[in-house]
This record gives structure tokens, sequence and C-alpha cells, in this order.
């Protein structure tokens, strides 16, 4: 059924949620499992002219959102391995969530993508997004949502 499994988490007890049912899928079906975590970038132009920030702490930011990343993933890898399935690990960095999930599908030939969705709808939608929307709406690989 399907062979590579990626589960897009940002640690959250709804990713988690996600996390569990990917490992859990993956494990009945025989397939890997592709663990994603993306960081954002250290959002400069919001202080530009306003604040002046070094280099040293923005790279200091910056990688202590990779190594929560990293973490993250890390704890996904272990509970699969626990479950038996074979994983891999990706901390992506980038401001472009969902296009960053569907480039880690493509590039590790993923042929499911499981993910978390807030169930965000009407002003909240449109104020905070929804990367979900974004990678059910373009996505060339399947995409399971859990609430």
């Amino acid at each position: 059924m399907y062979q590579r499994i990626l589960v897009a988490t940002d640690g959250s007890a709804l990713s988690k949620k996600a996390v569990l049912s990917a490992i859990d899928l993956a494990a009945a079906v025989g397939a890997d499992l592709v663990a994603l975590y993306v960081v954002p970038r250290y959002p400069v132009s919001y202080f530009e002219g306003g604040i002046t920030i070094s280099m040293q702490d923005i790279a200091r930011t910056e990688k202590q959102w990779s190594d929560k990343g990293q973490a993250v993933v890390d704890a996904v890898q272990q509970i699969a391995q626990d479950a038996g399935v074979k994983t891999k690990t990706v901390v992506a960095q980038s401001d472009l969530v969902a296009e960053s999930i569907m480039s880690a599908a493509r590039k590790h030939k993923c042929d499911l993508v499981v993910m978390a969705s807030h169930g965000r709808k009407g002003i909240k939608r449109v104020l905070l997004g929804s990367e979900t929307q974004h990678v059910l709406t373009h996505s060339t690989v399947p995409v399971l949502v859990l609430r």
C-alpha cells in the first residue's frame, strides 16, 4: 500500500496525535517513516530600523529553534523505532512551511503525507492561515489530515 510516509510535526499536542497515527499506519502496512519539522527563519524584517540585532544573536536563536526541531523529530524516531518502524528525521529551515512539506515528500519519495489541522474557520483561518489547507490543495501526494 504505502512504502514511505512523511509526517509533519511542530511538536504540539495535536501534531503528536498525527505522529502516533502515522507510526501506527506505517507499522500496519510495513512502510518507512520520514519525520519532518520545519524551522522558520528569524524574522529580521520585523525589526528593520527599529532595533539592532547582532548576527550572533540571530544565529543563536536560529540554532535554538533548529535544536528544538531536532529534539522533536528525534522523539518521533524513538517512538517509531520502538514500534518497529524505520524512520528518517528531517529538520528544514524555511518560512514556507507547506512548500517545505511538499518538497520533502518529493525529495524522500513519500507516497503519503500525514499532518494535523487545527480546524480553524472564518476570520481565524484568514488571519492565521492554514499550512494544511495549502498542502491539501497543492500536493501531488495523498494527504491524510487528522484533528
